[in-house]
């Protein structure tokens, strides 16, 4: 891997660079002495210390027996925003992306619904994706009176960008629009940004694989692996945001050429001199908080937020 002085990933923006040294000298996921739990604890610790932005409503609910964040702004628009937060599958929840949530929804002027999916090793695949699907049929059949009615949305970043898109790959013609940025598709690691970009190496990804998937076998199921998929054709209008420096960025082009390819109305984006993870610190990166208006943006001309 490099830090783009080489010129292979045109180069880190100055603050990327230094927000990528702080984090120096982690011990990796892989590692046998790695402790799961601390790690998890910690990132709640870490996100309990942002900046949270006021929104009209916060409450927790059971969503067809999935726990869920729901966050109302005020004078919302109709409809809710899914969204699927990042972390490997196996790290975060909704503690830790609370603020990125209480930024989309106000971004948005809309429902956002947090979903606190179940996380591997504990649960393996294909838990997360099918409580997805169990929050679909929540909404679906009136989200037990939730002020939701409208279309319906769905958001995810990094590992939660596959959910997202598998989502809709499962649930075809139930959302009107995806966001999906720097999603993890590809249990092979085979794009060549593996080797010329600044993030976790092919051995912490495959480690997520792992523990994600459970059993070889479900590496190649498409609703692990969405990048197998037959049925892209099938999507909503999708915006698929990859940074230049991330690992995962040739896998997210990959996708939006594909999908583009199948017919659907895609809109991609780089983000120059950025790595993985950027979206949710708009303290330590300004190109988080002009993603998070596209990602709004997206939504309110393709999804019909608005109208």
């Amino acid at each position: 891997m490099t830090d783009g002085t080489d010129g292979t990933t045109g180069g880190l923006f100055p603050q990327v660079a230094a927000a990528v040294g702080v984090g120096t000298g982690d011990l990796p996921a892989y590692d046998p002495r790695h402790d799961l739990e601390a790690a998890r604890e910690r990132a709640r610790a870490e996100a309990a210390t942002e900046r949270r932005e006021d929104v009209a409503m916060v409450v927790d609910v059971d969503a067809g027996g999935v726990p869920c964040r729901l966050y109302l702004p005020a004078d919302a628009h109709a409809g809710v925003v899914v969204h699927l937060h990042g972390g490997g599958f196996v790290f975060h929840d909704v503690e830790v992306h609370d603020a990125s949530a209480r930024r989309l929804a106000n971004r948005t002027r809309a429902a956002v619904l947090s979903v606190d999916y179940r996380r591997p090793p504990e649960h393996p695949f294909p838990a997360a994706p099918d409580d997805v699907d169990a929050v679909v049929r929540w909404l679906a059949g009136g989200a037990d009176g939730h002020d939701l009615a409208g279309p319906a949305y769905v958001h995810g970043d990094s590992a939660g960008g596959n959910l997202a898109l598998v989502a809709a790959l499962r649930n075809p013609g139930f959302f009107a629009a995806v966001a999906l940025v720097y999603p993890f598709l590809d249990p092979t690691a085979s794009f060549d940004s593996y080797r010329d970009a600044v993030g976790f190496d092919p051995r912490e990804a495959a480690w997520y694989w792992e523990q994600y998937a459970g059993t070889p076998e479900n590496l190649e199921n498409p609703d692990l692996a969405p990048l197998r998929s037959t049925r892209l054709g099938t999507l909503p209008p999708t915006l698929v945001v990859s940074a230049e420096a991330d690992p995962l960025r040739d896998e997210a082009e990959e996708l939006a050429r594909r999908m583009a390819a199948a017919g659907v109305a895609v809109t991609a984006t780089r983000y120059l001199g950025q790595v993985h993870g950027f979206w949710r610190h708009p303290d330590a990166f300004d190109a988080a908080e002009p993603l998070m208006r596209q990602v709004a943006g997206f939504l309110l001309l393709h999804g019909g937020l608005g109208d």
